[in-house]
This record gives C-alpha cells, sequence and structure tokens, in this order.
C-alpha cells in the first residue's frame, strides 16, 4: 500500500512508520490520520509483524499536534465529530491493536502528537524530546483522549497542571513522571526501540496480545479488569503458544512460537 504522509518499513519482525510531514512539524492531519489507521490495520493483519515501531521524521518533532488550520472554523457538532471520528479511528484503535506499539518520540510530542505517543503500549524519547498538552491555549481542550490517558500514566494532579498551564515538559521529567519509559540520545532512539523489540519479540504473541486485552481492562469503565484477566489466562490454555511454551521450559530448550 502506497502513503503521501507516512512511510512503512518492515523486517525481521518490526515494522517502523514514520510520519512524514516534515514541513508541518509531522502535524497530524485527517489524511494523516486515515493513512496510520490504514497501516495499523494492514500491520496487525500481517503474522510476520511482532512489533510496532511509531515515530516522526527529521529530528525537530515527533508530532507538534493537530494541523489547526483544518478544523479553526468547525461548529460545535464538527468539534465533537472530529474528536469521536479521530478517537475510534486511529487513538483508541492504536490502544487496543494486539500487536505492540512502542512509540519513538523525538522532538516535540504536543497536542495530538503527545495523544498520540500516549496511545502506544509504552513509549521511549529521545533527550531532546519535549511534551505537551496546550490546548486551553486555544481555547480549546485536549480532544484525542488526552484527558483521560495523561492521567493514567502520570496522576491526576500532574495531568491537571500540564493541561491548565500549557507547558511542556522535557524528557527527563517524562521520565520522572512515568510518561515514557526510557531516555536515550537522538542517535540511540531507534536502536533502543529495535533491543526492546527484539525482546517483545522472544516471547509468545498470543499471550503478548492477551496481556494488552487484560491491563486495558482496568482502564475501561464498566469492565473488571480482573474477569477478563482470569479470562484470557484460561483462554492462554488452549494455544499451541502455551503447548510450546512449556514444552520448551520442560525441555531446556528455546521457544520457537508460532503465534497460535
Amino acid at each position: 500500500m502506497s502513503y503521501n504522509n507516512i512511510i512503512v518499513e518492515d523486517g525481521d519482525g518490526t515494522a517502523i512508520i514514520t510520519i512524514n510531514r516534515p514541513s508541518k512539524l509531522n502535524a497530524l492531519n485527517t489524511k494523516t490520520i486515515q493513512e496510520l489507521h490504514d497501516a495499523f490495520q494492514d500491520l496487525e493483519g500481517d503474522k510476520d509483524i511482532k512489533v510496532i515501531i511509531l515515530t516522526g521524521s527529521g529530528e525537530k518533532a515527533f508530532v507538534a499536534g493537530a494541523d489547526i488550520s483544518e478544523f479553526a472554523d468547525f461548529d460545535v457538532d464538527e468539534g465533537k465529530q472530529l474528536s469521536a471520528q479521530g478517537q475510534k479511528l486511529l487513538f483508541d484503535f492504536v490502544e487496543n491493536l494486539g500487536t505492540p506499539v512502542v512509540a519513538a518520540v523525538n522532538g516535540f510530542a504536543l497536542g495530538g502528537g503527545l495523544e498520540l505517543a500516549m496511545s502506544c503500549h509504552f513509549r521511549i524519547a529521545s533527550d531532546n524530546a519535549r511534551m505537551g498538552l496546550p490546548e486551553v491555549s486555544l481555547g480549546v481542550i485536549p480532544g484525542y483522549g488526552g484527558t483521560q490517558r495523561l492521567p493514567q500514566l502520570v496522576g491526576k494532579g500532574k495531568a491537571m497542571e500540564m493541561i491548565m498551564t500549557a507547558g511542556m515538559i522535557d524528557a527527563n521529567e517524562a521520565l520522572k513522571c512515568g510518561l515514557v519509559n526510557h531516555v536515550t540520545s537522538q542517535e540511540e532512539l531507534l536502536p533502543l526501540c529495535e533491543k526492546i523489540a527484539g525482546k517483545i519479540m522472544r516471547n509468545s504473541p498470543t499471550a503478548i496480545r492477551a496481556a494488552i486485552k487484560a491491563v486495558n481492562a482496568n482502564y475501561t469503565s464498566g469492565i473488571n479488569g480482573f474477569a477478563i484477566e482470569i479470562e484470557e489466562f484460561g483462554r492462554c490454555f488452549g494455544t499451541a503458544d502455551f503447548e510450546e511454551g512449556t514444552s520448551a521450559f520442560l525441555e531446556k530448550r528455546k521457544a520457537e512460537f508460532s503465534g497460535n
């Protein structure tokens, strides 16, 4: 599949999606959101892809925000639709993907950019990264899940401060408050992501998929996360990966998981 605003590269079980609008600091517009959805959906269906890394082109920005020019004249109903469609098409879609998604955050991750990074399963940042939700400075609030995911990651008080001040935090502060898992140099950002992806790929894809579902259940209104864990734990016992994993352990050999 060909794209105009993103680049997709894959090999050795890992796919890298690069948002490629450098003249706009990789800002998200509706076309880019659709292309990202299509790419994630395509990779989710590829059994050879075990981990997806998401990043932005250039050295300045992961994603510097949403493309404000697209919605500056929207009315109330159009604003609601923009938020609802974006969440369904991309942000919620990525969060619930069964294939692990790692955000490689280089440079600015602001507004919709930080919301996109937060929808990934975890985040690794370069030391020049700057993150924030500046929407209130434009007279609006985060609309792609930012008011929900940021408190889950950094706590209510820190999230309130970041949202209300519209300020940015640097990579080290993001690490301290749990917004990112690791900080490294810009040169080592993708190599570190690939190294961690390699560790993930040693394990059962079916078990990882079940773990993602169980962890996400704890943050879903009206869902009992413990009940989902029990269900997914039991389901694992019926998989070829469980048979292979336990057999390999008892036979003192490396497991060769099929993802079934």
